[in-house]
């Protein structure tokens, strides 16, 4: 399913450099048998096979009901909470959703900031909409939804009153613990877990990110279907033929000669939110122990226009991961005009598509030419399956790459810092 094109970093690295079968198959064993306390957040591994069947169910059930009875879901979270399922919508849906979709429901997404002007302007788009709310955290306690949780569910009973709100709220939560368990239980709002031992980062095929992604209309049997595919796949070719092992090691190996900045690059705009959804999951866990590769990333070929002259020709720091796919859902041709004013009759009958392809490659090589290492990561399509699939790739990449940098994937000790200075500084009681 997936492609990795490493012919970019050739120039770069010699094979030897970064085939280090021994260490890399240790920690791939690792992994997979949950070995050691640092390595107790593994259960998404095995998600794909083992998920709970009657929750799935359930999920799909609720969609149908929140698709039936509102006109918008807003969807309460901050970080992997609400990043997995809005790259989702957006690559197999559209980045302009919520105003292409006629038969769902539209999604607004709130709850990932601290600005009164973006909680105000979500609530000016909810008058007369008929809405239910889907609030995420694994703890509740997170400060970000949980005042946008507040706010809306007060608007939510004022609309619907209380017994009418309740049917309107889902909730998305640990499964025995944390505050917003507690609060589920007591008033009886529908709720799906977040399955013990998965991060926030790791939850996309959780609840997490399927609700919102089946109340938009995609077909979550095929998502986890395509990351059980990929589980199957990877987890058990302990070589470097396997894709996970090559992209891990890759990074790592160029890291180790002073490329501390990976850029993620698509030629897609409904890309962006994946690009998204992938900083998360490399920063959070690589992010340590004043190391690791600082993941960014742009939207070509806009940025190449913004971005452009820094990639080829700034600080050689960096490296680049190129994602393309084969084929998509539509395309366009270049229409003649009689007066070539423009001077791009030549492109006239061109499909778009195609020369958004000569575009990429063209930019690879300019970047290689320049300095740059770039792998290149290709898929058939935008589809339901494939992203699945991609999911379950970027996540077993980022927990095999982090382990070969030294430092645990699953925790991410500095995100508290900030915290205790701003509950300090608002007063929390001790």
């Amino acid at each position: 399913m997936i492609k990795l094109d490493l012919s970019g970093v050739s120039p770069f690295l010699e094979k030897s450099q970064w085939q280090k079968t021994e260490q890399v198959g240790q920690i791939h064993d690792t992994l997979v048998n949950n070995y050691g306390v640092d390595y107790d957040f593994t259960t998404w591994m095995n998600l794909p096979e083992t998920y709970d069947k009657d929750e799935f169910r359930r999920i799909k059930q609720a969609a149908e009901k929140i698709k039936s009875e509102a006109d918008v879901l807003l969807v309460i979270g901050v970080g992997g909470s609400y990043l997995g399922a809005r790259a989702g919508i957006e690559l197999l849906r559209s980045p302009n959703y919520n105003l292409t979709s006629k038969y769902t429901p539209n999604i607004y997404f709130v709850g990932n900031n601290l600005s009164a002007e973006h909680i105000n302007e979500i609530g000016h788009l909810l008058k007369d909409k008929n809405f239910s709310i889907n609030v995420v955290s694994k703890s509740g306690g997170t400060l970000e939804p949980g005042i946008a949780f507040r706010v809306f569910k007060n608007f939510l009973e004022s609309r619907y009153g209380d017994i009418g709100a309740k049917g309107r709220i889902y909730v998305t939560t640990d499964r025995g613990k944390g505050s917003l368990r507690k609060w589920a239980d007591k008033e009886g709002f529908e709720s799906f877990k977040i399955p013990d031992r998965i991060g926030g980062r790791y939850s996309i095929l959780t609840a997490a990110g399927l609700l919102p992604m089946a109340t938009a209309g995609i077909d979550i049997d095929k998502v986890m279907a395509g990351a059980f595919e990929a589980m199957k796949t990877y987890l058990v070719d302990k070589s470097f033929d396997n894709p996970v092992w090559q992209y891990a090691a890759v990074r790592q190996a160029l890291y180790a000669e002073g490329r501390n900045i990976e850029v993620l690059a698509s030629f897609e705009p409904a890309f962006r939110f994946m690009a998204e959804w992938w900083r998360q999951l490399f920063g959070e866990s690589e992010g340590k122990s004043h190391g690791g590769i600082f993941p960014s990333s742009v939207d070509f070929s806009a940025d190449l226009h913004a971005m452009g002259q820094y990639l080829q020709d700034g600080s050689r720091n960096l490296m680049e991961t190129v994602v393309s796919f084969d084929s998509f859902r539509r395309d366009i041709k270049v229409p003649p005009i009689a007066e070539d004013y423009d001077g791009l009759n030549y492109l006239a009958g061109r499909s778009v598509d195609s020369i958004n392809q000569i575009a990429r490659q063209a930019t690879v090589k300019a970047h290689v030419d320049g300095g740059v290492p770039v792998m290149g990561l290709s898929l058939p399509d935008m589809s339901d399956t494939a992203f699945g699939w991609l999911v379950y790739f970027f996540q077993f990449s980022a927990a095999l790459s982090a382990s070969i940098q030294g430092v645990n994937p699953f925790d991410q000790p500095g995100v508290e810092a900030y915290k205790a200075n701003m509950f300090r500084l608002l007063g929390k009681p001790e």
